[in-house]
């Protein structure tokens, strides 16, 4: 049998295609990754941005709404769009997602007590898209909620990021870990991915949480990106669920 040869042996790949609203939306990230707005800062009106990339108004409406969907802006009735920030305090609960059984918030206290630059394991490196043995910076500390110790986190951080940070630097002030990364190295954490499963307490993670060894805990890995979908964080925390629950919200 002899082939067709008025057609291709191949489909040849089409070329992707970018809505207009998605290429502005890629331009005003690139300005945040570089720096152009800080967080918290005020952007260009839509009618400035409109201008500036010879779109219409509708366009660069459109791209912001997906970027204040995705938490990297912030809409303020009458006063404009602004970066987002981790120094906003309605932004603390949106990586921490423990809540009391009662569902009254109560007073989060961290309380790290260790921070050594170490090399990276195999399991750390590949979860910062690093090699085994580069820098990490290895963080442990309590969070507390209304003073009963509920997660015990082990943070490691992208060294070459994260240069001069001490255990006294996190103790310093009642900021938020992200909000302390954002305001003093400049690294905001985008979005993260998580993994849960159930495991039992060791000795550590039981004397620490205030449980029994072999109790159950809930177990969170989660990697944290910042721009450009670039890993800079990899944590494991054990959440003690006795008075708390995972709480997520769908759709």
């Amino acid at each position: 049998m002899t082939r067709d040869v008025s057609r291709p042996a191949s489909r040849m790949a089409s070329p992707t295609f970018s809505p207009l609203y998605r290429q502005i939306k890629d331009f005003l990230i690139r300005s945040l990754e570089h720096g152009e707005w800080g967080p918290g800062d005020a952007i260009p009106s839509e009618g400035e941005l409109a201008v500036r990339f010879n779109v219409s108004q509708g366009t660069v409406r459109k791209a912001i709404d997906e970027m204040a969907a995705e938490n990297l802006l912030v809409r303020r009735q009458g006063k404009g769009t602004f970066v987002a920030t981790h120094s906003d305090p309605r932004s603390f609960y949106r990586f921490l997602r423990l809540v009391p059984d009662g569902g009254k918030v109560m007073p989060t206290e961290s309380d790290p007590f260790y921070c050594e630059t170490v090399s990276a394991t195999p399991e750390v490196a590949g979860a910062l898209g690093l090699r085994a043995g580069d820098r990490v910076v290895h963080v442990k500390r309590l969070l507390r909620f209304g003073g009963e110790s509920v997660v015990f986190d082990e943070i490691f951080l992208v060294a070459e990021l994260f240069n001069g940070l001490t255990l006294e630097g996190l103790r310093a002030g009642e900021r938020s870990l992200y909000s302390l990364f954002e305001s003093e190295f400049g690294v905001r954490m985008i979005n993260a991915e998580e993994r849960l499963r159930a495991v039992p307490a060791d000795g550590q993670s039981a004397e620490l949480l205030g449980v029994q060894t072999g109790e159950p805990l809930l177990l969170v890995e989660r990697t944290a990106y910042t721009y450009g979908n670039k890993p800079v964080e990899w944590r494991r925390g054990l959440y003690c669920t006795r008075h708390h629950y995972y709480r997520n919200e769908l759709g």
